[in-house]
């Protein structure tokens, strides 16, 4: 028995002549001819209307750590209530969850279960989750599920967070930002090459929603580079991300150098530690504060330091905080401010 699915009509979809869809949800700017679907292969044009195909398919759902995010600045120590639907608009062949993300391209599916907005808050809320987050995939192409889920999270009094690849269009983050508290962007380079070549995207795109996320919304933000060797592991790459955060954003928005495992249709080897904490280093003299290391057990970079007194504030073992002496958003020693904690 095949289940009657509901397709929702897409946000940000505008008519143009010859019964084409013109999609402004993200920087491909889709231009889709009827009976056809955009470059995320979760949208179509359907007699003239742009549809979600991916509003009920949720393919994952859990209760996280925040700091699986990864966010280590924003409500640290609380849990998240995680969910997927399947697409994403880059091609990343280094995908860690390739196959929810790349499903729709790998094997012409699109699966997942019909679990309503209410039904999620509900789940959040009686898992003891302070928020929920919308990640592993690509939130940006389920966009529609995200709103109404999110309002309804508001109303409940939980926060609401991305983990974006970044390409959504500024009309799309201003829209979200009434109920966006939180999001974690991947930069994940610092060359058009690698993104033309690995992600079959643009960089420019990213860099901008970062810019104007940073500068513009009041949503906390921190960046994620998973570390790829011999891909933009170099000292000279690794310095231009940290300094166009620094420069960008802020100097306080955290930076979470990931290492990388292989997967997907990239064969590169994992990223030595050794890398990493050159990239801490690196971080460091470019005017960073808060550096951490992801994917790394035992890296001794997980916790929270004050960038002014070096006190311990926030003691971590991977996605666990053992303790947290930070007061008032404030170092207890020192009181320098530690942006994003009391959030």
């Amino acid at each position: 028995m095949t289940l009657q699915r509901h397709l929702k009509p897409a946000l940000f979809a505008q008519s143009i002549p010859d019964m084409k869809q013109r999609c402004d949800l993200c920087n491909f700017h889709c231009i889709i001819p009827n009976g056809q679907k955009g470059h995320c292969g979760v949208r179509q044009n359907i007699n003239g209307t742009l549809l979600s195909l991916n509003y009920d398919r949720i393919c994952s759902a859990a209760a996280d750590p925040i700091e699986k995010k990864p966010l280590f600045h924003f409500q640290p120590g609380s849990h998240t209530w995680s969910i997927a639907a399947p697409g994403c608009n880059f091609r990343c062949s280094f995908c860690q969850n390739w196959n929810i993300s790349q499903s729709q391209i790998e094997y012409g599916t699109i699966e997942g279960t019909p679990i309503s907005p209410d039904r999620t808050v509900a789940a959040a809320v009686n898992s003891g989750c302070s928020s929920i987050a919308y990640t592993y995939t690509e939130p940006t192409v389920f966009f529609e599920l995200c709103d109404d889920t999110a309002r309804l999270a508001k109303q409940a009094g939980l926060k609401n967070v991305f983990v974006s690849n970044g390409y959504m269009t500024t009309r799309v983050i201003d829209y979200a930002k009434q109920w966006l508290d939180a999001i974690n962007i991947d930069l994940k380079a610092f060359s058009q090459d690698f993104y033309r070549d690995y992600c079959s995207a643009q960089m420019t795109p990213v860099l901008n929603t970062i810019r104007h996320i940073a500068k513009y919304t009041g949503i906390w933000l921190e960046i994620t580079t998973l570390v790829i060797p011999g891909l933009n592991d170099s000292d000279a790459e690794l310095k231009a991300i940290a300094e166009f955060i620094a420069d960008n954003a802020s100097p306080d928005t955290p930076w979470h150098v990931s290492r990388y495992y292989p997967a997907y249709h990239l064969d590169a080897v994992a990223t030595p530690a050794e890398t990493l904490h050159r990239a801490i280093e690196i971080g460091k003299k470019a005017g960073l504060n808060y550096i951490y290391v992801g994917n790394l057990p035992h890296s001794n970079a997980e916790s929270t330091i004050c960038p002014n007194c070096k006190h311990l504030l926030i003691e971590r073992a991977g996605y666990h905080i053992i303790s947290n002496n930070i007061k008032n958003e404030a170092c207890p020693n020192c009181k320098t401010n530690i942006p994003g904690t009391g959030m």
